[in-house]
């Protein structure tokens, strides 16, 4: 009787796969186009890169950027639309902006903006508030932020047409240059 021989086996472990990046991007806005306002949302876009890059678990997708715009209307930004588009793409997992007033100032439109990105599985991080969407938490604080930076928003509009009424009634005009001609109020 002739003895079996024996198969040896070596079990391979796979190689364990690399942690997958979270893909993050940065949006960034400023109100006016004054050459200060320029300083801040390029100092701002740089230090989100900074922030970013600092991240090794985290990978640059881009910085988005609206120059000069309000944040009342997000259909009036293009840097924000590009985004939301580029989100919608499935390229970007999670977004940090500097504040909820810089996301946007209607409380509605933030909130469906914040679920609709949610829905095709982004997040956000709200860095002057600490939000970040991907808590259970945030839903609420997110409401009452987005309602206060509406408010101001508001407010600021408020009192400029408050100033401009007083000058009005003071007899006081207001100098506007218009394509090169001044115009008086």
């Amino acid at each position: 009787m002739e003895q079996a021989k024996k198969k040896i086996v070596h079990k391979v472990k796979p190689a364990a796969a690399a942690p997958r990046l979270e893909r993050v991007a940065a949006y960034c806005r400023v109100s006016t186009d004054l050459d200060g306002q320029r300083t801040s949302l390029e100092a701002q876009e740089e230090a989100f890169r900074a922030q970013i890059a600092a991240r090794p678990e985290w990978e640059l997708v881009g910085v988005y950027s609206d120059d000069g715009v309000s944040g009342t209307r997000a259909q009036n930004r293009p840097g924000f639309q590009r985004m939301i588009r580029d989100c919608e793409a499935g390229k970007i997992d999670y977004i940090v902006t500097k504040s909820i007033s810089r996301f946007a100032r209607n409380t509605m439109e933030c909130l469906s903006y914040v679920r609709h990105l949610q829905s095709v599985g982004t997040q956000l991080l709200f860095q002057k508030e600490n939000i970040d969407t991907g808590t259970a938490f945030s839903e609420m604080l997110l409401t009452v932020m987005a309602a206060f930076a509406q408010e101001e928003s508001r407010s600021l509009s408020e009192n400029l047409k408050w100033g401009i009424r007083k000058r009005f009634a003071e007899g006081k005009e207001k100098r506007v240059f218009v394509f090169g001609y001044l115009h008086l109020f």
